[in-house]
């Protein structure tokens, strides 16, 4: 009976915030795979079974496969950009190496407090051919006549993009990673350097091991976040020039309520959903791999 009372009262917290993640979250997952196999009207509120018609029009629409390509150009630079820098840079303030200057806090914590939109309408005005960056250029190269065409060239427009990304989030990543390096017990550093232990063993036998945890949590925050960018590309440049910026992300709305292919729009969904549950049970893999290797 006390364990009964117990439970129960385990589930009246807990019920509240389940109820929450069904509605705003499971629900309306479980209702995209529906309607992914769906023709829907929205004007008739009529869906007309068709299958796996849907899947086939993406996976034969090259804007698809190039919406994917940048997806994972993002999560590339997430995982392989942002990550490895944040560390680094919490690390040099952890060891004290960088003083936390006024103008160094304002670069990398600025982003973070301020509205992904106007962080992308102001640098899509600074890459424009008349803003800030090209000027720039124009000083250091010493050329008056130089023009810059970046944000509309097709194999180029990502690069920005990229830059963009890693200067909004790394600061992110640096407090996360600052905060857990700070956890880490000084006795234990303190005993490593008594008994002979270099900085490069402290840091790959000690402090490394201790932020696998870190590192994972960061890695599946990279990824799940960069399957939903939407609105920084969106504001720098609308998946444009033509569709070679687009994400996943700007396809499934430019399907959904551009083209009213509602039906098309959660297949996208669905697809976007099964990566990155794809992508996380690899980043576990690798850590599970990883532990059995340092055992």
């Amino acid at each position: 009976m006390e364990k009964f009372k117990r439970v129960s009262t385990y589930m009246i917290f807990v019920f509240p915030a389940l109820a929450i993640y069904l509605a705003v979250i499971a629900f309306p997952i479980i209702s995209s795979v529906g309607l992914s196999f769906t023709d829907y009207n929205i004007y008739k509120n009529l869906a007309i079974w068709t299958g796996l018609a849907n899947y086939i029009k993406i996976f034969k629409d090259p804007v698809f496969w190039f919406s994917m390509r940048n997806n994972f150009f993002v999560i590339f630079v997430s995982v392989f950009g942002q990550i490895p820098l944040g560390f680094v840079l919490a690390y040099l303030i952890y060891r004290r190496l960088v003083k936390r200057s006024v103008f160094f806090q304002a670069m990398v914590f600025l982003p973070t407090v301020i509205s992904t939109i106007i962080i992308g309408i102001l640098w899509s005005k600074m890459f424009s051919p008349i803003g800030v960056v090209p000027r720039i250029i124009q000083v250091i190269t010493n050329n008056p006549d130089y023009s810059m065409t970046i944000m509309t060239n097709k194999n180029l427009a990502m690069i920005p993009i990229g830059f963009v990304l890693l200067w909004m989030y790394t600061g992110t990543y640096l407090i996360i990673f600052l905060a857990n390096l700070q956890n880490i017990d000084p006795d234990i550093i303190e005993a490593a350097q008594i008994d002979g232990a270099t900085d490069g063993q402290i840091f790959r036998k000690i402090i490394v091991p201790q932020l696998y945890g870190v590192l994972v949590l960061t890695s599946i925050l990279a990824i799940s976040g960069s399957l939903r960018s939407f609105d920084l590309i969106f504001a720098m440049t609308g998946g444009g020039p033509a569709y070679y910026t687009n994400l996943l992300s700007i396809y499934m709305y430019n399907q959904s309520f551009i083209f009213h292919n509602y039906g098309v729009g959660s297949a996208v969904s669905t697809v976007m959903v099964i990566l990155s549950i794809v992508l996380v049970i690899l980043i576990r893999l690798a850590r599970r791999k990883i532990d059995i290797m340092e055992a």
